[in-house]
């Protein structure tokens, strides 16, 4: 099973094959997109949606020039939700409705969504995080609430899958914000204040990968899909340190064998 997701990932699959939100996340999501295609194939286009939900709130920020518009955005998105979960009639856009359809099927934390959302204010200020443990906090709310919501979908979340996922969604969230500073710094903003260390944030994010992976015997495989972004954030740490932390000098670089490097990761529980 494993060596036949793979080849899809790597040989090229076939676009018509996708649904339009499998699409979408596959275009702007590499990373959760193939992580994706290690989970059962009746739970994929869920977190298709999940992800492709992820990607609409988390580009607000690009999308608008003033503070009120992606205020107004997210409000659109909070309303959205809030009607997924009242059962409310659907509002006519995709991802909406492919969303909803999840909440509804799986029947998912409300609270998490919220979170989500309402960390994505932060990203309308262009002030940098001032420290360490803002940054955490801030991917925390934006990145870890995506990972305990991947577990529900896939009916896997015991205690020490779920303590993982908090550790895996900041690892990679913070790995994420290191991968992203060459573009915000084309566009002027800085996201770190100028006394945080990126030797700081790497070590950070190091200590929450040791600690996800301290949970490792304990967590139940079907688990796996949803913590596979560990072996990608890992890597790009490593990246990062052996560029003797300066992640400009990594800027843009891909992973040939990502995909192959994930399919180890699936097959042997080692995320």
């Amino acid at each position: 099973m494993i060596h036949s997701v793979n080849s899809r990932i790597t040989t090229g699959e076939d676009r018509g094959a996708l649904s339009p939100i499998a699409a979408l996340v596959r275009r702007h999501d590499r990373d959760r997109y193939q992580t994706a295609l290690f989970a059962p194939a009746a739970a994929r286009e869920a977190l298709f949606s999940l992800y492709a939900f992820n990607y609409e709130v988390a580009r607000v920020r690009e999308t608008v020039h003033e503070l009120m518009l992606g205020q107004i955005r997210l409000q659109w998105w909070r309303e959205a939700i809030d009607t997924a979960f009242a059962g409310g009639a659907t509002r006519a856009h995709p991802v909406v409705e492919a969303i909803t359809a999840t909440i509804r099927g799986h029947g998912l934390d409300r609270t998490l969504f919220n979170t989500v959302i309402d960390a994505r204010e932060r990203d309308l200020d262009d002030a940098p995080h001032a420290s360490l443990a803002a940054l955490e906090a801030y991917v925390e709310g934006t990145t870890a609430p995506l990972v305990l919501l991947a577990l529900d979908i896939l009916r896997a979340d015991n205690g020490a899958a779920r303590e993982a996922a908090r550790h895996v969604g900041i690892v990679y969230g913070l790995a994420g914000i290191l991968r992203a500073l060459p573009f915000h710094a084309r566009q002027g903003r800085a996201l770190l204040a100028d006394d945080l260390a990126i030797r700081d944030v790497v070590e950070a994010g190091a200590a929450h990968l040791a600690a996800a992976r301290s949970q490792r015997r304990e967590i139940p495989s079907a688990a796996l899909p949803a913590l596979l972004g560990a072996r990608i954030a890992g890597r790009a740490l490593r990246q990062v340190e052996r560029a003797r932390f300066d992640p400009f000098a990594v800027a843009g670089e891909t992973d040939p064998l990502q995909s192959w490097r994930l399919a180890f990761a699936a097959m042997t529980g080692r995320f």
